[in-house]
């Protein structure tokens, strides 16, 4: 697997090796060893979440806050999507910068997501399926996020807004500067 940085300390894009010949392709998804040796720590994924979506539907920006934060291994399984990670770690040096990275089950690429991102994606295909590895286990309690269109982000969600289909929860996300870390 390769493993290529992003500006943003901790998030890495990894790029699985593809093995194709007449009957189809192969990759390893996720080997807990080469992992640790591209981050340089060991990550214990406990909950393996997967969701289908169909064009324009965007999820996000979403978090785990305090001690239930999560660090993910996403990736699209089917379809494409334009996939974001925004940096709220208030100590960081790319706080509420972001990295934007197409996801496809074409280019089998993923996005390693440290704890202390904010997370969410838009369907660019008719339909797509994200599966994502956390190593926390989701809380209720825990759930924060970030409206997808804050000025402050400057996100390019790719597509026209007039098609955007979001939850009404996620249209009552509050601004970054707004949103409890």
């Amino acid at each position: 697997m390769k493993a290529i940085e992003t500006e943003l300390e901790g998030c890495i894009i990894l790029e699985p090796r593809v093995f194709k010949d007449h009957r189809g392709s192969f990759i390893e998804s996720y080997n807990k060893e080469n992992l640790k040796e591209l981050l340089g720590y060991n990550v214990n994924f406990v909950q393996d979440n997967e969701s289908s979506s169909s064009y324009g539907v965007l999820r996000g920006l979403h978090y785990q806050k305090g001690e239930a934060a999560q660090a993910k291994l996403v990736r699209v399984t089917h379809g494409k999507v334009l996939d974001i990670a925004v940096d709220i770690r208030p100590e960081s040096k790319t706080f509420g910068r972001h990295v934007a990275i197409e996801l496809s089950g074409e280019n089998k690429k993923q996005l390693f997501v440290p704890k202390g991102f904010a997370h969410g994606f838009i369907v660019l295909s008719e339909s797509a399926i994200f599966s994502y590895k956390c190593d926390n286990f989701y809380n209720k309690e825990a759930e924060g996020g970030i409206i997808y269109n804050d000025p402050q982000l400057e996100i390019d969600w790719i597509l026209p807004d007039s098609e955007y289909i979001i939850s009404e929860k996620d249209l009552l996300l509050p601004k970054l500067q707004n949103a409890q870390l």
